[in-house]
């Protein structure tokens, strides 16, 4: 027999109605597709700009790479600051309310980011000298970046809508957003680079037209009707009591994101005062793999969160717990398999994105150090995410600034001084702190299982 589509409203019901694991696969695998496709707009620049540049523009993308993060986090920020609402609004049956925070959020989001592009522009050389760009790394890096923030408004509202989609449980809508803009800037990444000799600045402007045809795309989405949530042009005026709320939930993941681009003031410069540009491109490529092998692990706390929230909303909270004990385990075995993976075959990863052999034969080390707590990160991202998804601000801002506020700077600063070479110091303190972070987020974790058993026995 034919399946019946499901209407926007049947489609949200599922979140209270349907099985744990069938959700969990509907939600989390469209958001782990989308993930995987969304970081390939990073990851495939790196390939092509290794390849096609060199070596000082890979660093030159490393030092970029934090600040391009900040338009991430202006998105990701309203966007599940907003969701995590409006997924217990609809399990509460407050669709009207749903919809309003839906249409402010859009307004909110592209606000951000247009201050932060315009800021960006204006002060763009003290900036990527403040993250680490070298005299010889600072032409490549202003080229690149110059562009990207030309695209930053876009990339935060079309980030906050795929979040809001997911929040009425489409999450479909959202990976094809990121399929449009990351397929496009695959396509055309080669042409620009290669073909037109654009270089580096060829790989921004492929980029940055992916950003804004995923825009397009998802901005018709919710003005043609198809979704569940209705809003009016004057919900397109947040409120500041309604735009302080959304922020105050998102803000541990603006807090996540923000602290990796400290962190990287940090790390960049201290790499810089022991090492050379060698050692800031290994760390650049190191991360964009790192970034893409937990993708996956973030696309399934986008799915588990609506989830989570709906739930938790209407208090059924032993299908609260459920979903956490599947994206728990699935988590753990997504992070064990990469790490696997990275540990075995470092030097074919490192071969992926560059050519010169000691990149590759330096770098072989340094990876498999990086990632050996890879195997309990997971845990740590699912931990953090369901505090969000409950609306729990508090602890989920200290558990998303834990790794790089509270352990890694602190770790990067001391362990140097203390061990010879002072660059294996460097490369030590990040599996270190993310066995802090672990710890402390498990704390945390195991005490709201137990209040919810207290509620739900």
């Amino acid at each position: 027999m034919k399946k019946t589509k499901l209407n926007a409203a049947e489609r949200t019901a599922l979140l209270g109605t349907q099985s744990i694991g069938k959700l969990l696969m509907r939600l989390s695998g469209p958001a782990i597709t989308g993930m995987l496709v969304q970081s390939m707009y990073n990851l495939v620049d790196t390939v092509f700009v290794g390849k096609g540049v060199g070596t000082l523009a890979l660093a030159a993308l490393a030092v970029c790479f934090p600040i391009q993060m900040l338009l991430l986090a202006v998105g990701k920020t309203v966007g599940i600051g907003a969701a995590s609402i409006i997924s217990r609004k609809l399990g509460a049956r407050r669709d009207h309310e749903a919809g309003q925070i839906a249409g402010g959020s859009f307004v909110l989001a592209a606000m951000l980011g247009f201050l932060i592009s315009i800021s960006g522009l204006v002060f763009i050389v003290p900036v990527l000298k403040l993250f680490g760009a070298s005299s010889s790394i600072l032409p490549y890096a202003r080229d690149y970046l110059s562009i990207i923030l030309l695209g930053g408004t876009f990339f935060a509202v079309t980030v906050c809508s795929n979040d809001i989609a997911r929040s009425e449980g489409n999450a479909k809508v959202a990976m094809i957003s990121m399929f449009v803009g990351a397929g496009i800037n695959i396509i055309l990444d080669p042409i620009f680079i290669f073909a037109l000799n654009m270089g580096i600045r060829g790989a921004a402007i492929a980029t940055v037209i992916g950003q804004v045809s995923a825009f397009i795309w998802i901005t018709r989405y919710f003005s043609s009707g198809r979704s569940h949530l209705r809003f009016t042009l004057k919900h397109l005026f947040p409120g500041l009591r309604q735009s302080l709320k959304v922020l105050l939930i998102g803000s541990p993941t603006f807090a996540r994101i923000v602290g990796g681009s400290i962190m990287a003031i940090v790390v960049n410069n201290t790499i810089m005062h022991y090492g050379y540009e060698l050692h800031l491109a290994i760390l650049g490529v190191a991360n964009r793999i790192m970034i893409f092998a937990l993708m996956p692990i973030f696309g399934l706390v986008q799915g588990l969160q609506p989830v989570v929230g709906y739930n938790y909303g209407a208090g059924s909270f032993r299908r609260v717990k459920k979903a956490l004990k599947y994206a728990i385990f699935f988590a753990t075995a997504l992070s064990g398999a990469y790490w696997l993976l990275f540990e075995m075959a470092p030097r074919f990863m490192l071969g992926l994105f560059s050519n010169d052999q000691d990149l590759i034969s330096s770098g072989a080390g340094i990876l498999r150090v990086l990632v050996l707590m890879m195997p309990v990160v997971g845990f740590q991202v699912i931990g953090a995410g369901t505090f969000q998804a409950l609306g729990k601000a508090g602890i989920a801002f200290l558990l998303s600034i834990s790794r790089q506020i509270f352990f890694l700077i602190p770790l990067m600063l001391l362990l140097p001084s203390i061990v010879s070479p002072p660059l294996t110091g460097v490369w030590a303190a990040f599996p270190l702190a993310d066995l802090l972070a672990t710890c402390v987020t498990a704390i945390f974790f195991i005490r709201e299982i137990r209040n919810m058993k207290l509620l739900a026995p």
